[in-house]
């Protein structure tokens, strides 16, 4: 199939509805998503959306705090720019249909680690759930937006294709669309679009343990890196620090940094508290700085998990403000108003990525990123908790602004050539996917986790060579699958992070190197 589009999305979070529904009103709009459209992170965001709303709260303290949070790697004007935004941005979401939670006539704000003060707006602990569940809705009511399930993108359109070189130093690199494989007729379909927004989500599942859906494995990263556009800050990884124990499931469970604003507290296997040893926020410090502490905790006790302690918290509180954590507990029979609730650090989001500029637009002409997939330069070298969801909101508006702004200066390239498969036969050996993809996810959560080392760095790229030939030989033989792009795009997104720790010879943020420590 071939189609023409004005403006293609790919993702269908937070950041590709609400881009999607500003630029309908110019032009024909496609959807592209590689599962069910309610799939992805945002619908796993328990936390919230952080913004200032009211006097009691100030721009410059949320501008502090995210400064701080970022480890001096923030670029300010960024930072100022979308948490002064913010407040609109909420007042659209409310518009939309999204339903935060109120006191009476005001909203009811939540703190979490690294805030100075109460200002994450949420929907019980689901708000991500909520805040997809009413973009989706309008999104589906629009006429001019098609919405099309199942459709896994895997390779972005650019001269490439047209027979040119194309390398990291070529100037001008345009984006004339995508091919996707349709999850219906196994087919790859050809989309022209004027303009493209990849809002493709993180790449947890580049690591054994995840907070991220099975699905987040950094298409959009992986489809910009071999398209040559520039990507930054991949090093910077944050690990949620509590996440729930429970090795048999995946994705992990999530346990909302919420519940320790709410008063839970951090303790040993003895039932002792001890971040007072790593920081004077104790459970409250922002979450590079909780997650090394547990890591470290748990390395010296040799176990496998740490405890958070809520039974401080009034049971109506927990049971009315964390309906989710307490039911999804009670199934596993912990009962979260008298059992302290196993945790463990958990890979959780991409602080670096696509390198866009404040209106969302990549090094790739007519190619705009927004959400987690993309690097803003507000998160630096740590994301302040429930920045992410704001930043995805601000930077979809502002994408599609300049968007509407550039639609009539574009035209579709119809000398792009359908997809060519000839040759490929299809590959029987699902094992050979399965046992690298294992391997992969072993590799990094060993080498280029919380804590890393030049040693651990160096293997993890040797290693990471030897499988990136051995898949690159089977996927330039086989028929594309799903399972295969996504081993292909995993083992990009393992190699620019540990390449690019490797160029970090500090710590900062996020990376944490034990042969940097001196130098600090």
């Amino acid at each position: 199939m071939r189609q023409e589009v004005d403006f293609l999305i790919i993702g269908s979070g937070i950041a590709g509805l609400s881009y999607a529904l500003k630029v309908a009103p110019y032009g024909k709009v496609c959807i592209l998503t590689k599962a069910d459209a309610a799939e992805g992170s945002t619908k796993y965001a328990q936390g919230g959306i952080a913004a200032v709303m009211y006097d009691s709260d100030s721009f410059d303290k949320h501008i502090n705090d995210t400064l701080v949070a970022g480890d001096g790697i923030c670029d300010r004007e960024v930072v100022e720019m979308t948490i002064r935004e913010a407040p609109d941005r909420i007042r659209e979401l409310v518009q939309y249909g999204v339903n935060f939670d109120r006191s009476g006539s005001r909203f009811d704000l939540h703190r979490e680690g690294g805030h100075s003060e109460f200002r994450i707006l949420h929907h019980k602990d689901n708000t991500g759930a909520e805040i997809e569940r009413g973009l989706l809705e309008a999104v589906k009511a629009h006429p001019n937006i098609e919405l099309r399930e199942h459709q896994f993108t895997i390779d972005l359109i650019t001269q490439h294709h047209l027979g040119e070189r194309v390398t990291k130093h070529t100037p001008d690199i345009m984006c004339y669309g995508a091919y996707a494989l349709n999850g219906n007729t196994h087919q790859i379909d050809t989309y022209l679009a004027k303009i493209t927004l990849l809002a493709t989500g993180g790449i947890g599942n580049v690591y054994t343990t995840t907070t991220n859906p099975i699905i987040a494995t950094g298409d959009g990263v992986a489809m910009v890196h071999r398209a040559r556009g520039v990507l930054r800050d991949m090093e910077f990884v944050q690990f949620h620090p509590t996440s729930l124990y429970n090795p048999r499931e995946k994705p992990a469970f999530l346990i909302t940094e919420a519940l320790r604003g709410a008063g839970a507290i951090l303790k040993d296997m003895r039932g002792n508290e001890f971040m007072q040893k790593y920081d004077a926020r104790q459970s409250l410090a922002p979450r590079d700085i909780v997650a090394r502490a547990i890591d470290n905790e748990m390395k010296q006790a040799g176990v496998d998990h740490l405890y958070l302690d809520a039974r401080g918290i009034g049971k109506e509180e927990l049971i009315n403000g964390f309906p989710t954590i307490y039911a999804k507990c009670l199934e596993l029979g912990i009962n979260i108003t008298k059992d302290m609730i196993p945790i463990r650090p958990a890979a959780h989001y991409q602080c670096g990525g696509i390198v866009v500029d404040r209106n969302g637009e990549s090094s790739i002409h007519n190619l705009y990123a927004a959400g987690e997939c993309s690097c803003t330069g507000l998160h630096g070298g740590n994301r302040l908790a429930s920045n992410s969801l704001l930043e995805a909101v601000v930077y979809a508006h502002n994408a599609a602004e300049a968007s509407i702004a550039k639609i009539g200066q574009v035209t579709h390239c119809h000398a792009v050539p359908d997809w060519n498969a000839e040759g490929m036969v299809f590959n029987e050996e699902m094992i050979l996917i399965t046992q690298t993809k294992k391997e992969l996810q072993e590799i990094m959560s060993n080498y280029v986790g919380i804590v890393r080392s030049d040693l651990r760095l160096q293997r993890a790229l040797d290693r990471l060579n030897l499988i990136f030939r051995e898949t690159e030989l089977l996927y330039n033989r086989s028929v594309i699958t799903e399972e295969l792009s996504e081993l292909r795009n995993l083992l990009a997104c393992a190699y620019l992070i540990t390449k690019q720790a490797m160029a970090r010879k500090e710590n900062r943020g996020l990376h944490y190197s034990i042969d940097h420590l001196k130098e600090q």
